[in-house]
């Protein structure tokens, strides 16, 4: 059984909203009713009743739903056990990050503490950001480093205070260039080049537009960051992304302005709080005292 469909069906009993699920699991409110269709097709019974955007539990959702946290927090703990026991003979880190790291501190911290630790087998990798954190629930991960825009659930440790913001990429010869800061409207009639859902990008900068009255015209929508700057460079619109998660060497026509008000991202490393493993506790202690 898909422990991922489960956690959702826990959180969407408690938020009843599927916009606030979809943030809660860095996740989009099409994979949230996918999952809950999926377990509803599986179950043979209905788990929420649908009256326009309001969300209820039904009465057999409800009735399922302390067996379904059982489940969870089963599978915690033999996830739990299963590291304690790996850790035992063969001790290993599992870190996933998003794909920008190496622009954020955390890149050097880990590589300083695989200096400091050399018995304990690092695995380090990057993934999509809305990957990471089903990555943790379901152990193919012990810690990852992601962006955040709300805090986490309670069964997630956090750790990290370094912070990003939103600026807007366009064209050097852009009249708007010129500008030492701008806001979302002053992009109002530009065609926006944007990073997809998979970055978890997408979402907040969507929601900004939408709060200033923008209906953005999106001529591209990817993860590829090179992309985007090459099309920026070919003066073919503008881009919303996060400050540190680019690079512009190699785009002499691409500039960043700031856009005000400012918006800002917690860059961190979570781990979940039940993972109380030796290489877990080690890296954690180190990021702490550095």
């Amino acid at each position: 059984m898909d422990t991922r469909k489960l956690a959702t069906f826990i959180d969407l009993a408690q938020t009843c909203n599927y916009s606030r699920t979809a943030e809660n699991i860095f996740s989009t409110q099409a994979t949230v009713s996918k999952y809950i269709m999926a377990l509803e097709k599986d179950w043979g019974v209905t788990l929420f009743t649908r009256d326009h955007r309001t969300v209820t539990l039904t009465k057999a959702g409800a009735a399922i739903l302390p067996d379904v946290k059982t489940l969870i927090q089963a599978e915690q703990r033999l996830l739990q056990t299963i590291d304690q026991q790996i850790n035992q003979t063969d001790p290993t880190l599992v870190i996933k990050g998003i794909p920008t790291i190496s622009r954020y501190q955390a890149f050097q911290l880990i590589f300083q503490f695989n200096q400091q630790h050399p018995e304990i087998n690092l695995k380090f990798s990057e993934a999509e950001t809305n990957q990471l954190m089903a990555s943790l629930d379901d152990g193919r991960a012990d810690i990852v480093f992601t962006r955040l825009f709300e805090k986490p659930q309670a069964e997630y440790a956090v750790l990290g205070e370094e912070r990003d913001y939103f600026v807007a990429l366009m064209a050097r010869d852009n009249p708007l260039a010129q500008q030492t800061a701008l806001t979302v409207q002053d992009l109002a009639h530009e065609p926006f080049l944007l990073l997809d859902g998979a970055t978890n990008v997408l979402a907040p900068v969507m929601q900004t537009l939408e709060q200033a009255g923008v209906a953005p015209q999106i001529v591209y929508e990817g993860r590829r960051v090179d992309l985007i700057l090459e099309m920026l460079n070919q003066k073919m619109g503008v881009s919303i992304m996060m400050n540190h998660s680019f690079d512009l060497a190699g785009y002499e026509n691409v500039v960043a302005v700031p856009i005000h008000p400012k918006q800002y991202s917690q860059l961190a490393f979570i781990k979940r709080q039940a993972n109380q493993s030796e290489s877990v506790r080690l890296f954690w202690q180190f990021i702490q005292e550095n």
